[in-house]
């Protein structure tokens, strides 16, 4: 089976399957834009020079997922032929990013083309373009993992069931739980305004990266991610990656998610950068 290259532009945070232990749903573009989710994807236990960055080429080999109705979707053949080749960093203005992510894929403005794709189970990865960005909320919700995933996972691992390569077993902890929800309120080009979650890994990093800067207090780091997505990133020609959850993919009303965040700069601002 021929390799694909993918360029990765959204990794999740990581989250707990019963059958598959931590997992990061991952996305990106190929080189005529179109997209493709690979899921599930054992990130943390990937060798380390295979855990690829956001906007890194990767070349694997690809089968289209039996268990995920979503038309993007797709697994890896074999985790361990996963190979990261190539980057696209933000040289010459931003001018290849710019170039893969905003010419070569589609940008929606307006929401309605992505509920009535959803719905056709036509359409699941898409880059948006909102119109104003209205504020940038969090919400407490569960600290810790759920126990009977954790319980499953164990039980999986005791078994050696998760992973055939057995030395990730020596150094591997799950990743910390984030005690929020994060979302963003916006309105799109028919000014329709909608409150979506943000379930990017940088989002949940940045957070504990604030509260080591103010370890007695949750609020000051709540509010110092708040003003990075809010106010600096207002400031940019933000797009976002999103993606719909399979639960709900396909029947309910709104079904997307901000799996990504894409500040790119204005072309005023490009000259100052």
């Amino acid at each position: 089976m021929p390799k694909e290259r993918v360029l990765i532009t959204v990794k999740t945070y990581p989250t707990l399957s019963r059958k598959y232990g931590e997992m990061v749903c991952t996305a990106g573009i190929r080189a005529d834009g179109s997209w493709v989710r690979l899921y599930p994807v054992p990130f943390r236990r990937l060798e380390e020079d295979d855990q690829y960055a956001k906007f890194d080429w990767i070349e694997a080999e690809l089968v289209r997922s039996g268990s995920d109705p979503r038309p993007e979707t797709y697994r890896l053949m074999d985790p361990k032929n996963l190979r990261c080749v190539d980057h696209v960093g933000t040289d010459k203005n931003w001018r290849e990013r710019r170039q893969l992510l905003l010419k070569a894929s589609h940008v929606y403005e307006r929401l309605q083309p992505l509920l009535d794709g959803a719905r056709a189970n036509t359409l699941s990865l898409a880059i948006f373009k909102p119109a104003r960005i209205l504020d940038f909320t969090w919400e407490e919700c569960e600290r810790d993992w759920d126990t009977a995933k954790v319980d499953a996972m164990r039980q999986a691992a005791s078994q050696g069931n998760l992973f055939e390569d057995e030395a990730w077993r020596e150094t591997f902890q799950l990743m910390p739980k984030l005690p929020y929800n994060f979302s963003y309120r916006f309105a799109d080009a028919d000014g329709r305004e909608s409150e979506l979650q943000v379930l990017d890994w940088e989002t949940g990093q940045l957070f504990w990266k604030c509260l080591k800067s103010t370890p007695n207090s949750e609020t000051a780091a709540l509010k110092k991610v708040r003003q990075k997505y809010l106010h600096e990133f207002s400031g940019r020609d933000l797009h976002f990656f999103l993606g719909t959850l399979k639960q709900f993919h396909g029947f309910s009303p709104n079904p997307w998610v901000i799996i990504g965040v894409f500040p790119i700069p204005h072309e005023n601002q490009m000259d100052l950068l």
